[in-house]
């Protein structure tokens, strides 16, 4: 038997998310497991028109929208990402367009929605009612944001996965109840009627759940704030993270020994590997970084992020196992420098002194205080190398950074040995990095895009938004698309700054634009545009609410 070329195993991973239409984007990182943000799309618009609402709130009034094709009104928190394959456009949202459905009540949790690629038309859609607390832990810190689903579904053939805002992971009929309720979940009318409510009827245009693993009681974990992680889907395993987090009063990890990541059977969501390295006994927050693949040395590894500032790299499993198993560990980088972890040289220092918020605060908002943080973003695998940022919660505040380039091939612990580069220039970021040309596109919470030299990590050139940034740079057709909490910024590539414009979208924009078929998806807090060159009218928003 020959052994099978890392070129010849790096096209079996792109195979598995290329079941899509060629220039479809049908995950986090579109059809790169290395969670890379660039697009090979061309003729996407360097600006566009968002249009003016409509006095009755319902939408963009039409012949206001300059290289719109349709723009749909969806809810009042769009945190996700959207993601595109073979026709359909899904994206995680608030449950505030539900006041149309007579047969449910809002309960300020979390919707899939389903919209047709060309028209925006709703397809389908899957009210994630909130998850009340006596089905959470004691003293659990969870749900209180109201953020909806913040997850960007995965979609593999015809089915679509996705962590809800209700700390559940969810494989769905990518077609909905158009065709009946497939199962083997057959309980749809009562899930979306919520605890303790009885059954409504089920309507065609509901979701379609096939199966559901529920993290909080199938896996022991206490949730913290919300559940974001993107899972990644290869060869039929289901990467996650476990949204495992400290307690109400942010001072420990009130379920330590829970895994905080796990594979599942993507088939029948069974659970088939977990961790072993105690991130609960060292957790400053939760576990929100989406994983990451990449084929280093002929083999296949995953990369997470975890909440004690640790990359971790494990061997990917190779098959379905006929019981759980521990993932092999193969290395592991402190992303938090000796002087993050204990500013002046103290032997212990308590993380929370870093949340602005705090009363006994020391940090000013000006991103200068020093401390440690967790990794929120993907690693981002690309070329034998593992790109990673530090953050924190966005509330709180601003603090020094680092961006680190690691080197893949190592192992054990390659803190030191794996450090190819640091770039100390960023601040706090919740952001993946994206790579194109040999440059390194990075955002940080206070604003600023960094442009990076991929090799050596010198900059380049730093932008200055004068916005908050949650959003990861987008890189296609020569452009940088950035979501900011005031506007759309569009960037040229390339070793020299060059704004090419800025787009006021009426609200924050917290969610990565992506690209898929010649088009631009854009995201507000409440709208998703479907951005296109030449296009002069937007269909009506009306559509999508029906």
């Amino acid at each position: 038997m020959t052994k099978s070329s890392p070129l010849s195993l790096a096209a079996a991973i792109f195979l598995t998310v290329a079941s899509a239409q060629a220039g479809d984007w049908p995950a986090w990182g579109g059809c790169d497991l290395g969670r890379n943000m660039v697009s090979c799309e061309t003729g996407l618009p360097d600006t566009f028109k968002p249009g003016e609402k409509s006095p009755t709130g319902e939408g963009m009034m039409p012949g206001t929208t300059e290289n719109v094709r349709w723009v749909a009104k969806l809810g009042t928190f769009i945190c996700g990402n959207p993601t595109v394959a073979d026709g359909r456009v899904f994206v995680g949202t608030d449950d505030a367009s539900l006041q149309g459905d007579t047969r449910l009540k809002r309960t300020k949790g979390g919707m899939i929605w389903c919209l047709d690629e060309k028209t925006g038309r709703m397809l389908w859609k899957l009210p994630v009612p909130v998850r009340p607390k006596e089905r959470l832990p004691v003293d659990a810190h969870y749900g209180q944001q109201n953020l909806g689903v913040c997850s960007a579904p995965t979609i593999v053939g015809d089915r679509a996965y996705v962590v809800t805002s209700a700390c559940e992971i969810l494989c769905l009929n990518v077609k909905g109840q158009a065709e009946g309720n497939t199962g083997p979940f057959q309980d749809e009318a009562q899930y979306i009627a919520g605890y303790k409510n009885p059954p409504v009827p089920l309507e065609k245009t509901d979701g379609d759940i096939i199966w559901k693993y529920d993290l909080v009681d199938d896996l022991g974990v206490c949730p913290h704030d919300v559940a974001a992680c993107s899972v990644l889907v290869d060869n039929g395993i289901l990467y996650c993270t476990s949204a495992n987090g400290v307690n109400h009063e942010h001072s420990f990890c009130l379920h330590p020994d829970a895994p905080s990541f796990i594979a599942l059977d993507a088939a029948t969501g069974k659970l088939l590997a977990t961790d072993s390295e105690g991130l609960g006994q060292r957790m400053w927050h939760c576990l929100w970084s989406p994983p990451t693949i990449g084929v280093v040395n002929g083999k296949k590894l995953v990369f997470f992020g975890g909440g004690d500032g640790i990359c971790y790299a494990f061997e990917a499993l190779q098959g379905i196992p006929s019981q759980p198993v521990r993932f092999k560990k193969v290395w592991s980088y402190d992303c938090d420098p000796p002087e993050f972890r204990r500013p002046e040289g103290e032997d212990e220092f308590n993380y929370y002194i870093g949340d602005k918020r705090k009363k006994y605060s020391t940090n000013t908002d000006d991103g200068l205080f020093l401390g440690p943080s967790e990794i929120i973003a993907s690693p981002v695998f690309h070329e034998g190398r593992v790109y990673c940022t530090i953050g924190q919660d966005p509330m709180h505040g601003r603090g020094r950074g680092l961006l680190h380039c690691i080197d893949a091939t190592k192992t054990g612990d390659v803190t030191q040995s794996g450090c190819v580069w640091t770039y100390d220039g960023i601040e706090r970021s919740i952001s993946s990095v994206a790579i194109s040309d040999g440059l390194v596109y990075a955002t940080d919470l206070a604003g600023h895009v960094h442009c990076l030299d991929e090799k050596t990590g010198k900059p380049y050139w730093v932008y200055e938004t004068h916005a908050d940034t949650w959003s990861t740079p987008l890189v296609a057709d020569g452009k940088i698309y950035i979501g900011t909490k005031k506007k759309l910024v569009v960037l040229a590539t390339g070793r020299e700054m060059k704004l090419i414009s800025e787009i006021p979208l009426g609200s924050s924009a917290y969610a990565t634009p992506v690209a898929a078929n010649g088009t631009l998806f854009v995201c507000s807090q409440s709208y998703l545009w479907a951005v296109q060159k030449g296009a002069k009218e937007a269909a009506s928003t009306e559509t999508a609410a029906k």
